[in-house]
């Protein structure tokens, strides 16, 4: 097992950062890694949070030497989570020497620089991207996945369907590749355990005014809600279902829909709703306590948010990666990454050789009061082997 202990935290990162200054290193010397993400635009915020997380990581990798002696170099470029601007960009970014991808949001991103790698002589790891595709019938051998996919999500919250006294339910999901995915993976779930879905709809990404799909979900006589929406989509919808009182008529559940951010902008808005919770930082391992500790260093009176969480996460696996391939270039990088597992700040986490999933266990929750503060906070953990489907006979690597 690869063991990541190239992460510092706290003083230590601090005086290794004031001690290296303003080092410079040759052309070749640098790990170039390229970040492709949504800095403007409906998933904005997300976008942010992924900048966040790769500066804490490269800060800290750095602090403690590089890998091998390289340290790491980071380029950001906005793709507003549109499909052909994140090909371009990300194109660009292989261009100019940041080879190594990570990053994007939106699943139709990912989709979109997956077919391309190869040629471009890149690799991508995905830390929020969720569309079953892409480690399923879309996988190639330089396309990897760290945090869960659809599937997972939907695995995950079937024993809570299960329980509720519910039975009929609407969906109110994004209209995006992700989006769509997660509601025909809630649908199936539905089904299997006697629930039905009595109507679904589907949002386009920056949508402004959900008063028609609420209107949409009241008519429908739906008892529940299962919610696929993220970022500032997720903030709009929350606003206006809470003004037609739907939050307080229907029991909400959802997936990146109650997060820490949104959570944080919504405030008592959203207390109570259920919902999958990937990553958070009140983990209990030694290894994620650190981490939340760093992330308060570097940001002051914050906790990481799942997307950041997750996010740092791949970090950690791809610079382990690069670690194990002694090499920065893709194709061995890409090689030394197929079956790896890493003792990250969720634990260990193997990456499938069969699909390029890494496997994890999942988590599902509520919003409430956590010491004082209002958060999603797991009250079930799905080990790996219930939560993460198997390898999708569809991906032919």
């Amino acid at each position: 097992m690869m063991t990541t202990k190239i992460f510092k935290t706290g003083a230590a990162m601090a005086l290794a950062l004031a001690a290296m200054g303003t080092q410079a290193f040759a052309a070749g010397d640098a790990i170039r890694i390229g970040v492709p993400t949504a800095l403007t635009g409906a998933y904005g915020d997300l976008g942010g949070q992924v900048r966040r997380a790769v500066e804490l990581a490269t800060e800290q990798v750095n602090a403690a030497g590089g890998i091998d002696g390289k340290l790491v170099e980071v380029q950001f470029l906005d793709t507003q989570a549109k499909a052909e601007m994140t090909r371009q960009q990300a194109e660009k970014l292989v261009d100019d020497g940041y080879d190594l991808l990570l990053g994007t949001i939106a699943s139709g991103e990912a989709l979109a620089i997956g077919p391309m790698l190869e040629r471009w002589d890149a690799l991508y790891v995905s830390t929020i991207n969720k569309a079953d595709s892409i480690t399923g019938a879309e996988c190639n051998s330089r396309m990897f996945r760290v945090n869960h996919l659809d599937q997972s999500d939907s695995s995950t919250v079937m024993p809570w369907l299960k329980e509720q006294a519910e039975g009929e339910w609407a969906i109110m999901a994004s209209d995006t590749a992700w989006g769509r995915n997660a509601g025909e993976s809630f649908n199936k779930s539905a089904g299997a355990v006697g629930k039905e879905v009595v109507a679904d709809d589907y949002a386009g990404l920056g949508t402004n005014d959900f008063a028609p799909y609420i209107q949409k979900i009241i008519d429908s006589g739906a008892e529940g809600l299962w919610v696929a929406l993220a970022g500032r989509d997720a903030v709009n919808f929350a606003q206006q279902a809470k003004q037609f009182g739907l939050i307080e008529k229907l029991k909400i559940a959802g997936v990146s829909f109650v997060t820490d951010n949104t959570v944080k902008t919504l405030g008592e808005t959203v207390k109570g709703i259920y919902g999958i919770i990937n990553y958070s930082s009140t983990l209990d391992t030694e290894a994620n306590k650190e981490f939340v500790k760093a992330w308060a260093e570097k940001y002051p009176d914050s906790w990481p948010s799942n997307f950041e969480g997750e996010t740092y996460l791949g970090m950690q696996v791809l610079l382990a990666a690069v670690d194990a391939a002694d090499s920065t270039e893709p194709e061995s990088v890409a090689a030394a990454m197929q079956g790896l597992e890493v003792d990250t700040i969720v634990g260990s986490v193997r990456i499938r050789p069969e699909d390029n999933q890494a496997a994890r266990a999942n988590y599902f929750g509520q919003v409430q009061d956590y010491q004082g503060v209002l958060r999603p906070v797991i009250q079930t953990e799905v080990p790996a082997h219930l939560a993460m489907p198997e390898p999708n006979a569809a991906c032919k690597l």
